[in-house]
């Protein structure tokens, strides 16, 4: 067997379907689509959810609860260890920093500074929110942390 004998399997290739194309090529005229009726039409397909006009599950089941997700503060997420890492000792951290820094991707919305890991240089944080256990270590480091008022943005 050499390069120049080899073939694809027998069966394994086919035609590419060409519809449309005159009653000749086998698939002209309705091109495949059988005669009258909706599924023959340009865009005559129901929607995965239609029931043939049944109540629709969705408005069958009730509404329950409530969500107030359209009002929810969202806050960029950053750990008392990963300031630890970057920053020095007696360093301003201010959202802006951390923007500079690359830890939060814009400033549109606010910080909230978690305790996740060890903190042992004292830093001035100035954030939106501060975790229990983040203001505790910072603390305890030595540092001082400020909670800033929140944008009318970031309200919503």
């Amino acid at each position: 067997m050499k390069l120049h004998n080899l073939k694809p399997a027998k069966g394994s290739r086919h035609k590419k379907k060409i519809l449309g194309h005159g009653r000749a090529s086998g698939h002209g005229a309705s091109s495949t689509r059988g005669m009258k009726g909706q599924r023959s039409r340009s865009g005559g397909t129901k929607a995965p959810w239609f029931e043939g006009g049944q109540m629709p599950l969705l408005r069958r089941i009730p509404k329950r609860g409530f969500t107030n997700q359209k009002f929810k503060i969202e806050y960029y997420l950053v750990n008392v260890d990963t300031l630890e890492n970057i920053f020095e000792t007696g360093t301003e951290i201010t959202p802006e920093l951390l923007y500079e820094k690359g830890l939060i991707d814009n400033m549109a919305l606010g910080v909230k500074i978690l305790g996740d890991g060890e903190i042992k240089k004292s830093f001035r944080i100035k954030a939106h929110k501060f975790s229990r256990t983040a203001a505790e270590k910072i603390k305890a480091a030595g540092g001082t942390y400020e909670e800033i008022g929140i944008s009318a943005k970031q309200a919503g």
